[in-house]
């Protein structure tokens, strides 16, 4: 008997670099993938976290990693963190699509484009002339919060995070794990790994 494969979600923020460099490995996986846009900040404030860019010396470091790894072939745009949401938005109204996903991360990530100050641009690109309607009659504004809570749900805390089935995989650099788990599902069953999900916490920070 053939075993079902799971479902794979994949939740992501235009504002991450991070989640540019990890989409050709996403869409590379071999079996469909659901691309579902996310909004970042909401995640972060859901679990009370700082993003990277918040933290000023990680923030350098983390820009430096990004940069070193898509090399020429990634550029910054002109700022950054830069306000995501109403191309989040137009991308849930084309559907997010493999081909609608990619030129937006392209746009902002490989020609190194603001998404807010060129939107007639950004929109263009998808052959559309007034985004804002777009938005407003497809539900793309209800659908974003209903997905981003979908995530929250789930225990998303950041993006990219893969989802295959219950199994959530966080980050660019935790493709290689997810496409083990794929090949051997039964990848997180050693000992050694069992025993992580009831490891006890030795000291816990103290905040005020």
């Amino acid at each position: 008997m053939t075993l079902a494969r799971p479902e794979l979600d994949w939740y992501f923020d235009l504002v991450s670099p991070f989640a540019h460099l990890a989409l050709p490995r996403v869409l590379a996986l071999g079996q469909p993938v659901t691309l579902k846009p996310i909004v970042l900040g909401a995640v972060l404030a859901h679990w009370g976290q700082l993003g990277p860019a918040e933290i000023a010396p990680k923030r350098r470091q983390t820009y430096r990693q990004v940069q070193f790894l898509g090399g020429r072939a990634l550029r910054f745009p002109p700022a950054h963190p830069f306000r995501s949401l109403e191309a989040l938005r137009l991308v849930t109204a084309l559907g997010a699509t493999p081909a609608v996903v990619t030129a937006a991360f392209d746009f902002i990530w490989a020609e190194g484009r603001d998404p807010v100050v060129e939107a007639t641009a950004f929109a263009a690109q998808f052959g559309v002339a007034d985004a804002a309607a777009l938005v407003a009659g497809s539900g793309a504004k209800e659908r974003l919060r209903e997905t981003t809570a979908e995530a929250i749900g789930r225990g998303v805390f950041g993006v990219p995070t893969l989802a295959v089935g219950d199994e959530l995989f966080w980050g660019a650099d935790a493709m290689p794990m997810a496409e083990a788990y794929l090949a051997d599902p039964n990848l997180f069953e050693t000992p050694a790994m069992r025993r992580l999900d009831a490891l006890p916490m030795g000291v816990e920070r103290v905040t005020r």
